[in-house]
């Protein structure tokens, strides 16, 4: 075995000064790497949101009653916590996993070569959205599951979703400017499409914070609205998506679109109907705990494909730097 390569002190200063440089000007990872890196970080975001599901719906939301900490005598939670402890628990455990792979996709777009700044700042966001996520589920529990505060949160991980679906299809992609694929018509009707898709789950998380499963086993207040009014609100507003989405995939053939948008518009149209079948049986089957869980893990997945649909109306090739020389340009970017 090698001698391992010991720091100067020089190294060791540059390495304390900015560590995300130290590293790149040592490490260049393959494009895969820093895709995969980007996909982690998606699969993560989704992840968080099924887990912290599972804790509103095994009623282990106050599991761990305060917060930082689990009690107001130990950082993790104890034997008297029980079952419901371990579950929410386990669930503030995850938040430091969706860090890992957060970071793990800021170092890896930060030492890819060449650089590129736009795929770092993303990096970037998702980690102060995550971190501002994490201060408003501690919110959450001190306010006692206040539905408001739960349907904030749930709102803020969609936001993380979308940082992390649009940084995975950046490193699939080169930095020239995006050229369009399709007329000014479509792209108008993709982003009606993405409108009626955010108000779709906004009103899901009203639907949420009316409904039965409050997450936890004491009194909770609920949104003082109607829960089977909101229900039917939010299925005629799944309707209209669906219907969107259909008249958007007709569009697409008629006009002879590329490939990319046409696949993007089914895909997303074959989760819509998955979705909708869970969520008309989960209402007619009285909200069971696992129908419910599928349909959350169905909204990120729906909002994941809509914004694939949005993201396929352009590409952006490599960008070619025009250098003197007898070459005729430098390639700068990944392959699209």
């Amino acid at each position: 075995m090698g001698d391992v390569p010991k720091l100067n002190r020089a190294d060791a200063e540059a390495a304390l000064r900015n560590p995300l440089a130290f590293i790149a000007d040592r490490w260049t990872p393959d494009p895969r790497t820093v895709r995969r890196a980007a996909l982690a970080a998606l699969v993560m975001s989704v992840v968080i949101v099924v887990t912290g599901g599972a804790v509103r719906l095994t009623g282990s939301g106050l599991g761990c009653p305060t917060w930082p900490t689990c009690t107001d005598d130990s950082l993790t939670t104890t034997r008297a916590m029980g079952f419901h402890g371990v579950v929410e628990f386990g669930n503030r455990m995850l938040t430091y996993v969706l860090c890992a792979a957060v970071g793990w996709a800021i170092v890896a777009a930060r030492a890819e070569k060449p650089w590129r700044r736009s795929l770092t700042r993303l990096g970037w966001a998702q980690f102060w959205v995550v971190m501002g996520n994490a201060v408003l589920g501690g919110i959450v529990v001190l306010v006692g599951l206040n539905p408001y505060t739960v349907a904030a949160h749930f709102l803020l991980s969609t936001a993380l979703i979308a940082i992390a679906a649009v940084m995975w299809q950046r490193t699939r992609e080169g930095d020239a400017a995006p050229r369009p694929l399709v007329g000014a018509a479509v792209q108008q009707l993709v982003w009606c499409l993405v409108a009626a898709t955010l108000l779709l789950i906004a009103v899901g998380t009203v639907v949420t914070g009316a409904g039965p499963h409050a997450g936890d086993s004491s009194e909770v207040d609920r949104i003082p609205i109607d829960w089977e009014t909101v229900s039917k609100l939010h299925a005629v507003l799944a309707w209209i998506v669906v219907t969107l989405t259909f008249a958007l995939w007709f569009v697409l053939k008629a006009v002879d679109a590329p490939p990319g948008p046409s696949a993007r518009t089914r895909d997303l149209f074959v989760i819509l109907l998955a979705q909708g079948v869970i969520g008309y049986v989960q209402y007619f089957t009285h909200l069971p705990e696992a129908l419910v869980a599928a349909h959350m893990l169905g909204s990120c997945l729906i909002w994941i494909a809509t914004l694939r649909v949005l993201l396929s109306l352009r590409e952006r090739p490599e960008a070619v730097l025009d250098l003197p020389g007898p070459s005729t340009g430098v390639t700068v970017g990944t392959r699209a």
